[in-house]
């Protein structure tokens, strides 16, 4: 912002799609706005995926429908994404690495493995209080433990 306005930034990188790339139906690849947004080999797009600037993503990573990549984010190779999955910008996914329907990634994923966040669905109130729950659930389920070993 300047001059309280946005201006709009000329998007000066391009797309690169290397060979063997399927894009389904809808799904929008911003060119990059100084590097460029790369696509490698063997990469599997399914439809309505958001492939925001100077993304890449790695060799052979399957993406599923609906999912947001966000602004200079890096996906490894061999990731599955499924869909509806979000990657949050300047993050980076570790090669083989599987992202469950509906995650929000929020931060780097370093280690190979299956990763997954959220929570079903219910009524919004009840939804807020566990939501304020959860940082204390270990801590819980630890005095938990502790008192079963108590009773034994």
């Amino acid at each position: 912002m300047h001059q309280q306005q946005w201006h709009k930034i000329p998007q000066l990188g391009s797309v690169i799609i290397e060979d063997d790339v399927e894009i389904g139906a809808n799904t929008t690849i911003d060119r990059g706005a100084l590097d460029d947004t790369i696509i490698e080999q063997g990469c599997k797009l399914d439809n309505q995926i958001q492939v925001a600037h100077n993304v890449r993503i790695g060799a052979h990573t399957a993406i599923a429908a609906c999912v947001g990549i966000a602004g200079s984010a890096t996906i490894g190779r061999y990731c599955k994404i499924s869909g509806a999955a979000v990657v949050l910008g300047h993050l980076s996914v570790a090669d083989n690495v599987t992202i469950t329907a509906m995650s929000l990634v929020t931060r780097d994923i370093k280690q190979a493995g299956v990763y997954s966040s959220g929570t079903p669905l219910m009524e919004n109130s009840l939804w807020h209080r566990c939501n304020a729950r959860y940082k204390s659930l270990e801590k819980l389920a630890q005095s938990l433990a502790r008192l079963d070993k108590t009773r034994d």
